[in-house]
């Protein structure tokens, strides 16, 4: 075999070594391993030192490899680690990365998966819980890193027509999640950062707006009028429209509504108004008609 053939052998048979779950024995002797490599071969591939075996030698890098990645996803689930606390979180993250192992040469993106990893296996005690919980950190993971968008600014609201507000459309800057839970996520990711006393785990229907701001994340509680309002105007619902349908629901007062769009506005979760018909405002025409 060429030499440059017999070290991607090599190379190919050390990842697989190394994601086998398992001891370092079972990944040695994997069906996998052994098509690469023979078990024979192994000692000689492997050499003992003075102090470790080749088993043990090999180990090193599958421990340093489950750290790394432990690491990664810690950084992202903090709160998900603080709940399960490190031996849990370490035996869900191996059964996690054996699922979904790594496909990028970033670990950026590695979490993206478990939280629906959570709710399918449904292995965890209060998995409902902790899916809950994983969807509000993964949340904020993919938003550290979406695109910077422009926002609404007070001449933008200024200068739409008192007769176009309820035709008009809001759209929601890119760094934006509106998410409903059923247990009280936010709260309890609150506490740990702030290392305040833990609110109860009980089930609780809440909702919450996760965005990002002059490049730092931030999350709003909603009420359910207000997060079927947002929820509607987001999904590209006319503002007359929407609010029509959020108090269908609900009874909700024009100061109400007000307070609630001058907050959004406020902490810039929308970057434009978009206008179903082209408004012609000082004898120019200020926007094309809505795609």
């Amino acid at each position: 075999m060429a030499p440059k053939a017999k070290l991607k052998r090599t190379q190919h048979w050390m990842q697989t070594v190394i994601l086998h779950p398992g001891t370092n024995e079972q990944a040695v002797a994997s069906r996998k391993a052994q098509a690469l490599v023979s078990k024979r071969l192994f000692p000689r591939l492997v050499l003992r030192s003075k102090t470790l075996d080749s088993y043990q030698r090999i180990g090193i890098y599958r421990d340093m490899y489950l750290a790394r990645l432990r690491e990664a996803l810690a950084s992202d689930y903090p709160a998900l680690l603080h709940y399960l606390r490190d031996e849990a979180f370490t035996e869900l993250v191996a059964a996690y990365v054996h699922a979904h192992p790594s496909r990028s040469y970033t670990l950026n993106r590695l979490g993206d998966h478990l939280p629906e990893y959570i709710r399918s296996t449904r292995r965890l005690a209060r998995w409902e819980f902790l899916y809950d919980l994983a969807r509000l950190e993964l949340a904020m993971s993919q938003l550290f890193d979406a695109s910077e968008s422009p926002v609404l600014k007070p001449r933008d609201i200024a200068d739409v027509p008192p007769e176009a507000w309820e035709t008009v459309r809001l759209k929601p800057i890119e760094a934006f999640r509106l998410l409903a839970f059923r247990y009280p996520v936010n709260a309890y990711l609150k506490s740990v950062r702030d290392r305040t006393p833990h609110p109860s785990t009980r089930r609780e229907n809440n909702w919450v707006v996760v965005f990002r701001k002059h490049y730092t994340l931030r999350r709003l509680d909603l009420t359910r009028p207000a997060y079927d309002l947002l929820s509607a105007l987001v999904s590209g619902v006319a503002l007359g429209k929407a609010i029509a349908l959020a108090g269908r629901r609900r009874a909700i007062g024009e100061v109400q509504l007000f307070s609630w769009f001058r907050d959004w506005v406020a902490n810039g979760l929308f970057q434009a108004i978009e206008y179903d018909q082209p408004i012609h405002q000082s004898g120019r025409a200020r926007r094309t008609r809505r795609k």
